[in-house]
């Protein structure tokens, strides 16, 4: 159980109780998998600014651990529903990480090189294709170095690979640095 209620905040859009339940059977799982939640704090935001990507779906889940405090965000054009569930599911999976480390695994993933093939840079994601082929989706919040708006197609990168809900992910993503000749 957390430590104080969960607080669900509406900005931009009226409170709605179906949505506010959607949210809290989502905080009631991520409990259930990590006991030693203080706090969790969820944001849905709504943003009419934008002509060309039309309304904008906002959401932060921040989650206070003992020592630590963990932020998602996501951001859909279309659908709230899609924004909260993808801010949770990247909130599960620091809570894993989390998790893991307090309980002392070690976590050695091996690093996959690949190029990047296509960039959205608008919409804050874009693909990787590895050495062997294999196409993974990324976005902004699974780039380590540099920051999303500064890689380039053809960029050599460094990445681990997660499974996500529609195939392969590219995790931790880094742009290999040329070296000096």
């Amino acid at each position: 159980m957390l430590q104080v209620p969960a607080q669900i905040t509406f900005r931009g859009l009226p409170h709605s109780e179906s949505v506010k339940e959607h949210i809290q059977e989502k905080v009631d799982k991520i409990q259930q998998f990590c006991h030693s939640i203080v706090s969790c704090h969820v944001v849905v935001e709504f943003e009419n600014k934008n002509q060309h990507r039309g309304n904008l779906h906002n959401t932060r889940v921040t989650v206070t651990v003992p020592g630590k405090e963990l932020v998602s965000t996501h951001n859909d054009v279309e659908d709230m529903y899609v924004s909260i569930r993808t801010a949770f599911e990247d909130m599960t999976r620091q809570l894993e990480s989390y998790v893991q480390h307090m309980q002392g695994v070690k976590n050695h993933q091996t690093l996959i090189a690949g190029k990047i093939v296509r960039l959205f840079n608008g919409d804050g994601f874009g693909f990787i294709e590895s050495d062997d082929g294999t196409e993974f989706y990324f976005n902004a919040n699974h780039v380590s170095h540099p920051a999303f708006h500064k890689l380039t197609v053809g960029m050599p990168v460094h990445f681990i690979q997660e499974m996500g809900h529609d195939g392969p992910q590219a995790h931790r993503v880094k742009a290999i640095e040329k070296q000096a000749e």
